[in-house]
Protein backbone atom coordinates (compact mmCIF):
# COMPACT_ATOMS: atom_id res chain seq x y z
CA UNK A 1 0.00 0.00 0.00
CA UNK A 2 1.17 3.53 -0.71
CA UNK A 3 2.79 5.07 2.36
CA UNK A 4 1.96 8.63 1.44
CA UNK A 5 -1.40 10.13 2.33
CA UNK A 6 -1.21 8.81 5.88
CA UNK A 7 -4.63 9.95 7.11
CA UNK A 8 -5.61 7.93 10.16
CA UNK A 9 -9.06 6.34 10.09
CA UNK A 10 -11.51 7.15 12.89
CA UNK A 11 -13.22 3.75 12.88
CA UNK A 12 -12.89 0.20 11.62
CA UNK A 13 -15.43 -2.16 10.11
CA UNK A 14 -15.65 -5.65 11.61
CA UNK A 15 -16.80 -8.01 8.84
CA UNK A 16 -17.64 -10.84 11.22
CA UNK A 17 -18.86 -14.09 9.72
CA UNK A 18 -21.46 -13.56 7.00
CA UNK A 19 -23.55 -10.94 5.19
CA UNK A 20 -26.48 -13.31 4.67
CA UNK A 21 -29.46 -12.22 6.86
CA UNK A 22 -30.41 -15.86 7.51
CA UNK A 23 -26.88 -16.83 8.53
CA UNK A 24 -26.52 -13.69 10.65
CA UNK A 25 -29.70 -14.61 12.55
CA UNK A 26 -28.28 -18.09 13.11
CA UNK A 27 -24.97 -16.70 14.36
CA UNK A 28 -26.79 -14.25 16.64
CA UNK A 29 -28.84 -17.02 18.27
CA UNK A 30 -25.87 -19.41 18.49
CA UNK A 31 -23.35 -17.00 19.98
CA UNK A 32 -25.91 -15.42 22.32
CA UNK A 33 -26.67 -18.92 23.64
CA UNK A 34 -22.96 -19.71 24.02
CA UNK A 35 -22.23 -16.39 25.73
CA UNK A 36 -25.11 -16.55 28.22
CA UNK A 37 -24.35 -20.20 29.02
CA UNK A 38 -20.67 -19.40 29.65
CA UNK A 39 -21.61 -16.32 31.67
CA UNK A 40 -24.03 -18.23 33.89
CA UNK A 41 -21.76 -21.27 34.24
CA UNK A 42 -18.68 -19.30 35.25
CA UNK A 43 -20.66 -17.11 37.65
CA UNK A 44 -22.07 -20.24 39.32
CA UNK A 45 -18.57 -21.68 39.71
CA UNK A 46 -17.36 -18.44 41.30
CA UNK A 47 -20.35 -18.39 43.67
CA UNK A 48 -19.93 -22.07 44.56
CA UNK A 49 -16.24 -21.73 45.36
CA UNK A 50 -16.75 -18.51 47.32
CA UNK A 51 -19.62 -19.93 49.40
CA UNK A 52 -18.14 -23.34 50.31
CA UNK A 53 -15.16 -23.19 52.67
CA UNK A 54 -14.26 -26.80 51.75
CA UNK A 55 -13.33 -25.48 48.31
CA UNK A 56 -10.94 -22.85 49.65
CA UNK A 57 -7.92 -24.84 48.52
CA UNK A 58 -5.34 -24.11 45.78
CA UNK A 59 -7.02 -26.15 43.01
CA UNK A 60 -10.32 -24.29 43.35
CA UNK A 61 -8.58 -20.95 43.91
CA UNK A 62 -6.96 -21.33 40.49
CA UNK A 63 -10.24 -22.57 38.99
CA UNK A 64 -12.05 -19.49 40.32
CA UNK A 65 -9.46 -17.26 38.67
CA UNK A 66 -9.83 -19.21 35.42
CA UNK A 67 -13.62 -18.78 35.51
CA UNK A 68 -13.24 -15.05 36.13
CA UNK A 69 -10.78 -14.67 33.25
CA UNK A 70 -12.94 -16.75 30.87
CA UNK A 71 -15.94 -14.61 31.78
CA UNK A 72 -13.99 -11.41 31.06
CA UNK A 73 -12.41 -12.74 27.85
CA UNK A 74 -15.74 -13.57 26.22
CA UNK A 75 -17.27 -10.30 27.51
CA UNK A 76 -14.50 -8.32 25.84
CA UNK A 77 -15.51 -9.40 22.34
CA UNK A 78 -18.82 -11.28 22.11
CA UNK A 79 -21.26 -8.51 23.22
CA UNK A 80 -19.91 -6.11 20.58
CA UNK A 81 -20.19 -8.84 17.94
CA UNK A 82 -23.79 -9.57 18.97
CA UNK A 83 -24.64 -5.85 18.94
CA UNK A 84 -23.20 -5.44 15.44
CA UNK A 85 -25.22 -8.39 14.15
CA UNK A 86 -28.43 -7.18 15.81
CA UNK A 87 -28.12 -3.56 14.63
CA UNK A 88 -26.69 -4.46 11.21
CA UNK A 89 -23.71 -2.18 11.85
CA UNK A 90 -20.11 -3.28 11.60
CA UNK A 91 -18.30 -0.21 12.90
CA UNK A 92 -16.07 0.12 15.94
CA UNK A 93 -14.24 3.32 16.79
CA UNK A 94 -10.44 3.45 16.66
CA UNK A 95 -10.04 3.90 20.47
CA UNK A 96 -12.58 1.14 21.19
CA UNK A 97 -10.73 -1.14 18.81
CA UNK A 98 -7.44 -0.61 20.63
CA UNK A 99 -9.12 -1.14 24.02
CA UNK A 100 -10.69 -4.37 22.76
CA UNK A 101 -7.35 -5.54 21.40
CA UNK A 102 -5.63 -4.77 24.72
CA UNK A 103 -8.09 -6.65 26.91
CA UNK A 104 -8.43 -9.62 24.55
CA UNK A 105 -4.63 -10.09 24.64
CA UNK A 106 -4.53 -9.58 28.41
CA UNK A 107 -7.20 -12.15 29.24
CA UNK A 108 -5.81 -14.61 26.68
CA UNK A 109 -2.43 -14.33 28.39
CA UNK A 110 -4.05 -14.93 31.78
CA UNK A 111 -5.86 -18.01 30.46
CA UNK A 112 -2.50 -19.28 29.29
CA UNK A 113 -0.75 -18.66 32.62
CA UNK A 114 -3.58 -20.10 34.71
CA UNK A 115 -3.63 -23.33 32.71
CA UNK A 116 0.10 -23.60 33.40
CA UNK A 117 -0.33 -22.94 37.12
CA UNK A 118 -3.13 -25.52 37.30
CA UNK A 119 -0.86 -28.09 35.62
CA UNK A 120 1.80 -27.40 38.26
CA UNK A 121 -0.82 -27.76 41.00
CA UNK A 122 -1.85 -31.20 39.65
CA UNK A 123 1.83 -32.18 39.38
CA UNK A 124 2.44 -31.40 43.05
CA UNK A 125 -0.81 -33.10 44.12
CA UNK A 126 -0.08 -36.35 42.28
CA UNK A 127 3.71 -36.57 42.36
CA UNK A 128 4.27 -35.12 45.86
CA UNK A 129 0.97 -35.70 47.72
CA UNK A 130 2.56 -35.84 51.19
CA UNK A 131 4.20 -32.44 50.72
CA UNK A 132 1.29 -30.79 48.90
CA UNK A 133 0.15 -28.61 51.81
CA UNK A 134 3.69 -27.46 52.58
CA UNK A 135 4.49 -26.64 48.94
CA UNK A 136 1.21 -25.04 47.83
CA UNK A 137 1.05 -22.43 50.57
CA UNK A 138 -1.24 -19.38 50.43
CA UNK A 139 1.69 -17.09 49.69
CA UNK A 140 2.89 -19.27 46.80
CA UNK A 141 -0.63 -19.50 45.35
CA UNK A 142 -0.98 -15.72 45.58
CA UNK A 143 2.34 -15.26 43.76
CA UNK A 144 1.39 -17.82 41.09
CA UNK A 145 -1.63 -15.66 40.28
CA UNK A 146 -0.30 -12.15 40.96
CA UNK A 147 2.85 -12.43 38.82
CA UNK A 148 0.92 -13.64 35.74
CA UNK A 149 -1.53 -10.73 36.18
CA UNK A 150 1.38 -8.28 36.08
CA UNK A 151 2.85 -9.88 32.94
CA UNK A 152 -0.58 -10.18 31.30
CA UNK A 153 -1.21 -6.48 31.95
CA UNK A 154 2.14 -5.19 30.69
CA UNK A 155 2.54 -7.36 27.58
CA UNK A 156 -0.56 -6.09 25.69
CA UNK A 157 0.27 -2.56 26.80
CA UNK A 158 3.48 -2.81 24.75
CA UNK A 159 1.58 -3.93 21.63
CA UNK A 160 -1.12 -1.30 22.11
CA UNK A 161 1.36 1.56 22.52
CA UNK A 162 3.19 0.43 19.39
CA UNK A 163 -0.11 0.32 17.53
CA UNK A 164 -0.91 3.94 18.46
CA UNK A 165 2.15 5.10 16.50
CA UNK A 166 0.99 3.39 13.31
CA UNK A 167 -0.93 5.03 10.47
CA UNK A 168 -4.07 3.58 8.91
CA UNK A 169 -5.11 4.87 5.52
CA UNK A 170 -8.23 4.16 3.49
CA UNK A 171 -8.45 0.42 4.21
CA UNK A 172 -10.32 0.04 7.51
CA UNK A 173 -12.02 -3.34 6.97
CA UNK A 174 -11.09 -5.94 9.60
CA UNK A 175 -11.85 -9.46 8.39
CA UNK A 176 -12.64 -10.67 11.87
CA UNK A 177 -15.33 -10.38 14.56
CA UNK A 178 -13.06 -8.44 16.95
CA UNK A 179 -9.96 -6.27 16.84
CA UNK A 180 -7.26 -8.91 16.73
CA UNK A 181 -3.69 -7.66 16.40
CA UNK A 182 -2.98 -9.95 13.45
CA UNK A 183 -5.99 -8.54 11.61
CA UNK A 184 -5.05 -4.93 12.32
CA UNK A 185 -1.41 -5.02 11.25
CA UNK A 186 -2.05 -5.78 7.53
CA UNK A 187 -4.32 -2.69 7.33
CA UNK A 188 -1.59 -0.26 8.31
CA UNK A 189 0.22 1.83 5.72
CA UNK A 190 3.19 2.11 8.10
CA UNK A 191 6.08 -0.31 8.33
CA UNK A 192 4.81 -3.21 10.45
CA UNK A 193 7.95 -5.35 10.46
CA UNK A 194 8.85 -4.36 14.04
CA UNK A 195 5.30 -5.07 15.24
CA UNK A 196 5.22 -8.46 13.53
CA UNK A 197 8.62 -9.35 14.97
CA UNK A 198 7.41 -8.30 18.41
CA UNK A 199 4.34 -10.53 18.12
CA UNK A 200 6.49 -13.56 17.30
CA UNK A 201 9.35 -12.84 19.70
CA UNK A 202 7.31 -11.68 22.72
CA UNK A 203 4.02 -13.53 22.32
CA UNK A 204 5.80 -16.73 21.24
CA UNK A 205 7.77 -17.32 24.45
CA UNK A 206 4.76 -16.31 26.55
CA UNK A 207 2.97 -19.36 25.16
CA UNK A 208 5.83 -21.69 24.28
CA UNK A 209 7.41 -21.63 27.76
CA UNK A 210 4.12 -22.25 29.64
CA UNK A 211 3.20 -25.00 27.18
CA UNK A 212 6.59 -26.60 27.80
CA UNK A 213 5.94 -26.43 31.56
CA UNK A 214 2.53 -28.06 31.08
CA UNK A 215 4.00 -30.87 28.99
CA UNK A 216 6.79 -31.41 31.54
CA UNK A 217 4.21 -31.52 34.37
CA UNK A 218 2.12 -34.10 32.57
CA UNK A 219 5.16 -36.18 31.70
CA UNK A 220 5.92 -36.45 35.43
CA UNK A 221 2.24 -37.02 36.25
CA UNK A 222 1.92 -39.88 33.74
CA UNK A 223 5.13 -41.44 35.04
CA UNK A 224 3.86 -41.25 38.64
CA UNK A 225 0.40 -42.57 37.77
CA UNK A 226 1.78 -45.57 35.90
CA UNK A 227 3.52 -46.63 39.11
CA UNK A 228 0.21 -46.88 40.97
CA UNK A 229 -0.54 -50.62 41.33
CA UNK A 230 -4.35 -50.54 41.18
CA UNK A 231 -6.30 -49.75 38.04
CA UNK A 232 -8.86 -47.83 40.10
CA UNK A 233 -6.11 -45.65 41.54
CA UNK A 234 -4.78 -44.88 38.09
CA UNK A 235 -8.25 -43.99 36.84
CA UNK A 236 -8.87 -41.67 39.78
CA UNK A 237 -5.54 -39.91 39.28
CA UNK A 238 -6.08 -39.45 35.54
CA UNK A 239 -9.66 -38.23 36.09
CA UNK A 240 -8.37 -35.29 38.15
CA UNK A 241 -6.24 -34.19 35.18
CA UNK A 242 -8.55 -35.04 32.28
CA UNK A 243 -10.63 -31.87 32.64
CA UNK A 244 -7.60 -29.63 32.65
CA UNK A 245 -5.95 -31.47 29.75
CA UNK A 246 -9.08 -31.06 27.60
CA UNK A 247 -8.96 -27.28 27.98
CA UNK A 248 -5.20 -27.25 27.34
CA UNK A 249 -5.62 -29.05 24.01
CA UNK A 250 -8.42 -26.73 22.88
CA UNK A 251 -6.70 -23.55 24.02
CA UNK A 252 -3.19 -24.18 22.72
CA UNK A 253 -4.41 -25.71 19.48
CA UNK A 254 -6.28 -22.48 18.69
CA UNK A 255 -3.54 -20.15 19.95
CA UNK A 256 -0.84 -21.91 17.93
CA UNK A 257 -2.83 -21.40 14.74
CA UNK A 258 -3.37 -17.69 15.34
CA UNK A 259 -0.34 -16.25 17.13
CA UNK A 260 2.57 -18.62 16.49
CA UNK A 261 2.59 -18.53 12.70
CA UNK A 262 3.64 -15.64 10.42
CA UNK A 263 0.81 -13.31 9.36
CA UNK A 264 1.49 -14.14 5.69
CA UNK A 265 0.47 -17.76 6.37
CA UNK A 266 -2.86 -16.90 7.97
CA UNK A 267 -6.24 -17.85 6.56
CA UNK A 268 -9.20 -15.65 7.52
CA UNK A 269 -11.66 -18.53 7.84
CA UNK A 270 -9.28 -20.67 9.90
CA UNK A 271 -8.39 -17.72 12.15
CA UNK A 272 -12.10 -17.08 12.75
CA UNK A 273 -12.69 -20.69 13.73
CA UNK A 274 -9.63 -20.78 16.00
CA UNK A 275 -10.67 -17.51 17.68
CA UNK A 276 -14.19 -18.80 18.28
CA UNK A 277 -12.72 -21.89 19.98
CA UNK A 278 -10.73 -20.05 22.66
CA UNK A 279 -12.93 -16.94 23.02
CA UNK A 280 -16.46 -18.38 22.74
CA UNK A 281 -16.33 -22.18 23.09
CA UNK A 282 -13.68 -22.66 25.82
CA UNK A 283 -15.37 -20.31 28.36
CA UNK A 284 -18.57 -22.34 27.92
CA UNK A 285 -16.85 -25.72 28.24
CA UNK A 286 -14.86 -24.71 31.34
CA UNK A 287 -17.79 -24.86 33.81
CA UNK A 288 -19.17 -28.09 32.34
CA UNK A 289 -15.82 -29.88 32.08
CA UNK A 290 -14.85 -29.09 35.67
CA UNK A 291 -18.26 -29.40 37.37
CA UNK A 292 -19.61 -32.55 35.70
CA UNK A 293 -16.55 -34.60 36.65
CA UNK A 294 -16.02 -33.16 40.13
CA UNK A 295 -18.26 -34.33 42.97
CA UNK A 296 -17.08 -31.63 45.40
CA UNK A 297 -17.89 -28.86 42.93
CA UNK A 298 -21.20 -30.45 41.97
CA UNK A 299 -22.15 -30.54 45.64
CA UNK A 300 -21.26 -26.87 46.09
CA UNK A 301 -23.19 -25.90 42.94
CA UNK A 302 -26.23 -27.81 44.18
CA UNK A 303 -26.11 -25.90 47.47
CA UNK A 304 -25.91 -22.57 45.62
CA UNK A 305 -28.87 -23.45 43.39
CA UNK A 306 -30.92 -24.76 46.32
CA UNK A 307 -30.20 -21.60 48.30
CA UNK A 308 -31.30 -19.42 45.38
CA UNK A 309 -34.55 -21.44 45.08
CA UNK A 310 -35.31 -20.93 48.78
CA UNK A 311 -34.46 -17.22 48.53
CA UNK A 312 -36.67 -16.73 45.46
CA UNK A 313 -39.62 -18.33 47.27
Amino acid sequence: MEKGNQTNVSEFLLLGFSNSPRQQALFLALFLCFYLTGLLGNLLILMAIASDHHLHIPMYFFLANLSLVDLCLSSTTVPKMLLNIQTQTKSISYPSCLVQMYFSIMFTNMDNFLLTVMAYDRYVAICHPLHYSTIMTQSLCACLVAIPWVIATLNPLLHTLMMTHMHFCSNNVIRHFFCDINSLLPLSCSDTSLNQSMVLTVVGPLFVVPLGCILASYAHIISAVMKIPSAQGKLKAFSTCGSHLTLVILFYGAITKIYMTPISNHSTDKDLVASVIFIVVAPVLNPFIYSLRNNELKGALKKVLDHRKIFSQ
